[in-house]
């Protein structure tokens, strides 16, 4: 399954509605929410309202990854609002595993986020109970930042890792993912591409989403074919 998320932390804060609508118009299949903390990183976003009213804007499901140094306090709350898909950080907690039980029991997908820098082995003893990986190809905190080469290499292993098992987990990435480097990245593994300024700073954000969708079907085309 390859998907396009449209991430709104690059859109118009201003005009959040119509980055949402933006995204509906190009048929992505998800829209990407940042929620920051200004702590553990250094930017401060969105919350809980913005997801909540959101919810009665789109049908699209909402893709929540919460850049906070307390998930705990935050995920009843992003639950309640209501994201479909909620990630939070492995380098911040001690009970990751708790706290996906907790997005799971909600009926939501449930993932664990992982900084360039973080070793995709610390995975390894919760990955039975992950929907999905959103895996950082940039250092977070602001969008616009250049893809880091080194993490394609994460980008494999982990699809390597998932394949060894047997999981049904996806792959998001985050982070400089472009038209030109998504058939790259789709072959690397990644199965979510959440794109920020590659769609909210295009001339036409509608057909860039467009042209994205064009790539994943092919994708897609090549499961069913079983290629």
């Amino acid at each position: 399954m390859y998907l396009i998320a449209p991430s709104i932390l690059s859109a118009d804060f201003s005009r959040l509605a119509e980055a949402v609508a933006i995204a509906e118009q190009g048929q992505a299949d998800m829209v990407h929410v940042d929620v920051m903390d200004g702590h553990f990183v250094p930017s401060l976003t969105f919350g809980e309202k913005l997801v909540s009213d959101l919810r009665e804007k789109t049908s699209l499901p909402l893709n929540v990854h919460l850049m906070v140094d307390n998930p705990e306090k935050l995920i009843p709350g992003f639950l309640e609002a209501g994201a479909d898909w909620l990630s939070f950080h492995l380098e911040v907690t001690p009970h990751a595993h708790r706290l996906l039980q907790l997005i799971k029991e909600a009926g939501r997908k449930a993932g664990l986020a992982i900084n360039p820098a973080t070793p995709i082995d610390l995975l390894s003893e919760v990955l039975e109970e992950l929907d999905y990986v959103l895996v950082m190809t940039v250092n977070p905190g602001w969008g616009g930042q250049k893809f880091i080469p080194a993490t394609r290499y994460k980008i494999k292993k982990l699809n390597q890792l998932i394949a060894e098992r047997r999981l049904p987990i996806l792959i998001a990435v985050d982070g400089g993912v472009k038209l030109d480097n998504l058939s790259t990245l789709f072959e690397l593994g990644m199965n979510i591409a959440i794109c920020g300024s590659s769609i909210y700073d295009a001339q036409n954000p509608v057909a860039t989403i467009r042209e994205m969708k064009m790539v994943a079907r092919d994708f897609n085309q090549r499961i069913i074919n079983g290629k």
